[in-house]
């Protein structure tokens, strides 16, 4: 199985399974001098691990990142620090229960990738979906974390947030939007009027075995003009490509995205008037990309993230053999797979910046 790597001067190689031994990442082309240490990677993979709400799957994984290469103990500098080598990373699996998938073994999963890959590879990890599973997102937000200290070595006060803004089809109020609230919930949700609404829904949904979808937007703030190439190096091109990689993800917008077509020319044009570092931008429809290349506006992304395939309701299918039958699928999973979702975005954006700002300093200095 090939294409488990992605990025070009930051290039990240995920690997592991969902009931495998464990899973993790190699990132290579980290610069070297950038302190580096596990409680810097940690509390990004306690944000997407699981069994920290009644809303996300129940297994228990305390998801404990260990660096295995690519840092060294500086005594000069009495710090932790990459090396510019390979920084391999590894995250163990503690709570694998193989048995539950027992009954599917030879059944496909409506929506999952089951066919796909056994009509592909001629056999297939029935235990979670083995490389299908959103656990082997774990290994990118761990990358994700290096990603950011990519950014910040580079520029001065960068952030990427992410944030649920719909789940099906109850959206929040963005006249309610508030940064400080994401933390506050169980969501990542940024309007606190939103979330007892939220609750109930997803306690009755939950309460069924169903499952739902969910709308995230990512908002990467501080990156400067110049990021991307043009053509075939663009910026929103890499971003789409990277957060539609994402498993369970079905569509991807940058700035207005679908929304732009329903606009006049004169609506959509972000008008710009002198600034006191260059042009003051008087809107962002374009979510802070033009040509495929960052404008100094705050870079807007959202994806849509599909309801887990993975539910208790009986759904018509058939076996290996070509035989229809029925399928109900036990174990723990995600009611809602985009709540989780929120800090692998997150990560994806990261990395994918991090890298064009590498190209873009090894380009033009």
């Amino acid at each position: 199985m090939s294409y488990n790597s992605f990025g070009h001067l930051f290039r990240v190689t995920t690997f592991g399974e969902s009931h495998g031994i464990a899973l993790g990442c190699v990132v290579d082309g980290c610069p070297p001098g950038i302190v580096l240490t596990e409680a810097d990677i940690q509390p990004w993979l306690d944000k997407r691990k699981p069994g920290t709400s009644k809303f996300v799957t129940q297994r228990r994984e305390s998801d404990t990142v260990q660096i295995l290469s690519g840092v060294f103990q500086d005594e000069r500098m009495k710090k932790q620090v990459t090396t510019g080598a390979p920084i391999a990373l590894l995250i163990r699996n503690e709570d694998q229960r193989s048995k539950d998938y027992g009954e599917i073994r030879d059944k496909f999963r409506p929506g999952h990738a089951d066919y796909t890959y056994l009509a592909k590879y001629g056999v297939r990890d029935y235990r979670g979906g083995g490389r299908s599973s959103a656990r082997e997102t774990a290994a990118r937000v761990s990358a994700g974390a290096v990603a950011r200290k990519v950014l910040d070595s580079l520029f001065k006060k960068v952030t990427v947030r992410g944030a649920l803004v719909a789940i099906g089809a109850k959206e929040i109020t963005r006249a309610n939007w508030d940064w400080a609230e994401v933390n506050n919930n169980a969501f990542f949700c940024p309007d606190a009027e939103a979330v007892p609404g939220w609750t109930k829904y997803m306690e009755a949904l939950r309460k069924k075995g169903s499952s739902i979808g969910a709308v995230i937007e990512l908002v990467a703030d501080g990156i400067p003009a110049g990021l991307g190439a043009p053509i075939y190096g663009k910026l929103d091109s890499e971003l789409a490509s990277a957060l539609m990689s994402i498993n369970a993800v079905k569509g991807v917008e940058i700035g207005d995205g679908f929304a732009a077509a329903r606009l006049s020319g004169e609506e959509n044009a972000d008008e710009m008037r002198k600034g006191k570092n260059g042009p003051k931008f008087l809107s962002n429809h374009a979510g802070g990309v033009l040509g495929g290349i960052s404008s100094g506006q705050p870079v807007v992304a959202r994806f849509a993230v599909k309801p887990t395939s993975s539910i208790l309701t009986p759904r018509k299918t058939i076996d290996v053999s070509g035989a229809e039958t029925s399928i109900v699928t036990k174990g723990r999973h995600d009611p809602c797979v985009g709540i989780r979702a929120v800090p692998v975005g997150e990560a994806m954006m990261a990395c994918v910046l991090a890298d064009a700002a590498l190209r873009h300093r090894a380009q033009v200095g």
